[in-house]
């Protein structure tokens, strides 16, 4: 009995050990892959460069000009970031991607981080790290009728939204008694707007400024709806805390010193701040 006991114990030793082992081999082939992929605060400074996720489509965030250069609020902040963490305005490698790409790139270490119109969210947190807001994105209602000042002026009118969007409710709650009219596009609201089918549209005010500046005869109401924090999204980890504390660190340099008002001030960004 005795002798069954030990063979039993000297078998659960050595799958121990093995097991042990086989931990050990996928760390050193799988784990170290990652690692090296990548790119904490001193691998940067030894690279000399960042990379950054942003948008090329989405003005006055960032979007291409004529020329096909990269332009925007989101393309100026990664430059001046680049410029504060290596020395150099064009120490980065700016990176266009999709929307549902925005995470995954940081989260799949592709990119250093996004600076891509990203929401900083409960829920986005569990997967990658956020910095402080460098501007508040919302709800807001664009109209090309004059005689629509206030949201009290759209009581019982019809108006457009993104069907399943965040604005349904928002505007449900601000204005109960509108005749919501749900489209599929910002395109499709503009048409609806255009044919007098609606009044007004009620979207993110990061979109409608740009829309704004491409359709002079449309104004963004005053009033916003809702607040919604753009952020730099940066991979969780311990790894990257000194390369998230100087990004914030610099973020927040730039709103008290008023670099980041100037620069949505210039781009024409909706601010009721």
């Amino acid at each position: 009995m005795n002798n069954g006991c030990n063979r039993w114990q000297i078998i659960s030793r050595l799958h121990l050990v093995l097991s042990a082992t086989i931990i050990c081999i996928f760390c050193v082939f799988f784990g170290s892959g990652l690692a090296a992929s990548a790119a904490p605060m001193p691998e940067i400074q030894r690279r000399g460069y960042i990379t950054v996720a942003v948008k090329d489509n989405l003005p006055p965030l960032g979007f291409k000009d004529g020329n096909g250069k990269l332009q925007g609020l989101e393309i100026d902040l990664a430059q001046r970031l680049a410029a504060d963490l290596l020395g150099k305005a064009d120490a980065v490698k700016l990176k266009p991607v999709m929307n549902r790409d925005r995470l995954s790139a940081v989260f799949d270490h592709k990119v250093d981080m996004a600076i891509a119109r990203v929401t900083a969210t409960e829920s986005r947190s569990r997967l990658v790290s956020f910095s402080v807001p460098y501007y508040y994105d919302g709800t807001v209602l664009v109209t090309k009728d004059a005689s629509i000042q206030q949201l009290r002026d759209l009581k019982k009118q019809k108006i457009a939204v993104l069907n399943h969007s965040s604005a349904i409710a928002e505007v449900r709650y601000y204005i109960p008694d509108a005749d919501l009219v749900g489209v599929n596009s910002y395109k499709e609201a503009q048409k609806q707007i255009e044919n007098n089918t609606v009044i007004a549209f009620a979207a993110d005010s990061s979109v409608l400024s740009g829309w704004v500046q491409q359709n002079p005869k449309y104004r963004i109401l005053p009033t916003k709806l809702s607040t919604a924090p753009l952020s730099v999204v940066m991979p969780k980890g311990l790894q990257y805390d000194e390369f998230r504390r100087e990004v914030n660190e610099a973020i927040a340099s730039y709103i008290a010193n008023g670099w980041l008002k100037e620069r949505i001030k210039y781009w024409g960004l909706f601010n009721s701040q």
